[in-house]
């Protein structure tokens, strides 16, 4: 009797395994390309040098010889178990002034945050910023999160 009753325990915890996103076999993520969310391309501004493209968006993740003046940021990502998210971002240049960019919509969050969809949203026109976060930071040395001066030692 009670080897029964602890082979069906044993059936019953291992069936929940079996579940959501621990499905069997293991199937890891894989994200290839380079993240670039819509913050970074609304920083972008024609006549910026290339240094500053690449410290804003990061090194292009194709830079083709024969086109020297563009640069593609690919960025693909496959779920384990899920829809592949695939997205294409490319600049030109003329010389070393950046003249345009275009590409596909980019999120307004980080890979790392899952609680948004991902995908873009516009707010309402008649929506504004309430008055907590626009008033500028004001630094003390109180504040949490400052550094610590390295001119002044302890």
């Amino acid at each position: 009797m009670r080897a029964a009753v602890a082979a069906s325990l044993a059936m019953l915890i291992l069936s929940a395994c079996g579940t959501g996103k621990w499905g069997f076999p293991y199937r890891a993520d894989v994200q290839q390309g380079n993240w670039i969310t819509s913050e970074q391309v609304d920083r972008l501004r024609t006549g910026m040098t290339r240094e500053q493209v690449r410290f804003l968006l990061g090194s292009p993740t194709l830079q083709d010889v024969f086109h020297a003046d563009r640069w593609d940021y690919p960025y693909m990502n496959k779920p384990g178990y899920g829809k592949t998210e695939q997205r294409n971002f490319t600049v030109w240049f003329e010389g070393d002034s950046l003249v345009r960019w275009d590409g596909d919509q980019q999120p307004d969050r980080q890979p790392f945050e899952r609680a948004d969809t991902g995908t873009y949203s516009t707010p309402p026109s008649d929506a504004k910023p309430s008055e907590q976060f626009m008033q500028p930071f004001e630094a003390s040395d109180s504040a949490p999160g400052n550094p610590p001066d390295v001119n002044n030692p302890l």
